[in-house]
């Protein structure tokens, strides 16, 4: 990726190109010589890390750039790749440019590569193209989403994290949910969840999806027959970020809302009271109403133990929620709530305690995960 890097100086001067300078780089992609129009293509990428305006100048660059994908060479395949994804990036037009002037085709045939970095660039551009409401359904198909999914499984870390998110971009989508879910994409999604950092964008991503996914009868059994996979989502719970604690608990509600007696055994034995409690104190407020109506759910247990103390800890939660005001609320609500559900961890201590024997994988390296991916 760096070989054609330039200078500092270079770059820095190229950042004040003028127009007619832009205009003689998108000649030069447009020419016959493979390596005049590499050289162009390297100076479209590093002009385009930062700034919007070449960008939008250098947008004439994209047909050409296009065409180079289907090159044999494949130093020329990715320059060209890279160039067209800084041009997408934070360029709505641009994402919808390089869509129409046929980049699909080739991209797709690059998610099938044995080459992990021209499948990573491919997965890359995907995320980014999928960005804008204009390429998602033209992307879905494309045959995309079960390419991505098999990204998820067998591609390098990198490209792993990219391909969720873009199947979180397609899944937006409702009719694409169906495709998702036949594809078989709960398993590789509990794969990544178990051993990413649950406070991650990766891990709000993915309960995100399994939350949409949970909605279809073939979701809810994908999810329950993959071991470890309720479980998945109770560690979300407790140890997540907001925005993924908030998907969790949807993703659990949903399932205990569609069949009570069939999925609250299975929640309560992963033992989510102790997250859920919690979130009814210091979670978004979405995501407080939904832990309340999960324990409203969940209360009538068979165990009955379990059933009274979490009914009677859900009503004194929700009566401190109510009735304290000011700014020390929080902090004083934290710590009367640690010493209430104090016996239901107790309960759930020799669970946790095997629930970390097992979780031994090392964790996918993270990097901050937008909607699309960072310049290149």
């Amino acid at each position: 990726m760096d070989s054609g890097r330039l200078a500092a100086g270079e770059v820095s001067g190229m950042r004040a190109a003028s127009g007619e300078a832009l205009q003689a780089i998108v000649s030069r992609v447009r020419g016959e010589d493979r390596e005049t129009r590499m050289d162009a293509a390297r100076e479209i990428r590093q002009l385009t890390k930062t700034s919007a305006r070449h960008r939008r100048h250098l947008a004439g660059a994209i047909e050409p750039l296009v065409a180079m994908l289907r090159d044999e060479n494949l130093d020329c395949v990715e320059v060209a790749i890279l160039a067209l994804l800084n041009l997408a990036v934070k360029d709505e037009r641009n994402k919808i440019k390089i869509v129409d002037a046929g980049a699909l085709d080739p991209i797709i045939t690059f998610l099938q590569s044995k080459n992990s970095n021209l499948q990573e660039y491919a997965t890359a551009v995907l995320l980014t193209l999928s960005a804008t409401s204009h390429n998602k359904p033209i992307i879905s198909s494309c045959g995309a989403i079960p390419l991505l999914i098999d990204t998820l499984i067998n591609g390098n870390p990198q490209a792993k994290i990219d391909a969720i998110m873009a199947l979180y971009n397609l899944s937006t989508i409702s009719s694409n949910l169906e495709t998702i879910l036949k594809s078989h994409t709960i398993p590789p999604l509990i794969a990544v969840l178990k051993t990413c950092n649950k406070s991650s964008k990766t891990a709000d991503k993915c309960c995100a999806i399994l939350e949409s996914l949970l909605a279809y009868d073939e979701g809810r059994a994908a999810l329950t027959a993959e071991q470890g996979g309720v479980l998945s989502l109770v560690e979300v719970l407790e140890e997540g970020s907001l925005h993924g604690r908030e998907h969790a608990v949807g993703a659990l509600l949903t399932m205990c809302e569609s069949d009570r007696n069939r999925y609250r055994e299975i929640i309560l034995k992963e033992g989510a009271i102790p997250g859920l409690l919690e979130l009814t104190v210091h979670g978004t407020p979405r995501s407080r109403i939904k832990a309340k109506e999960l324990l409203h759910l969940l209360r009538k247990s068979p165990y009955q133990r379990s059933e009274l103390e979490a009914d009677a800890l859900e009503n004194i939660v929700c009566s401190i929620v109510s009735g304290m005001e000011g700014e020390d609320c929080a902090g004083k609500a934290k710590k009367m709530l640690a010493e209430m559900v104090q016996v239901s961890m107790e309960q759930s201590l020799r669970h946790l305690q095997q629930r970390a024997l097992v979780c031994t994988s090392s964790e996918i390296p993270l990097k901050t995960c937008k909607s699309e991916v960072p310049l290149k």
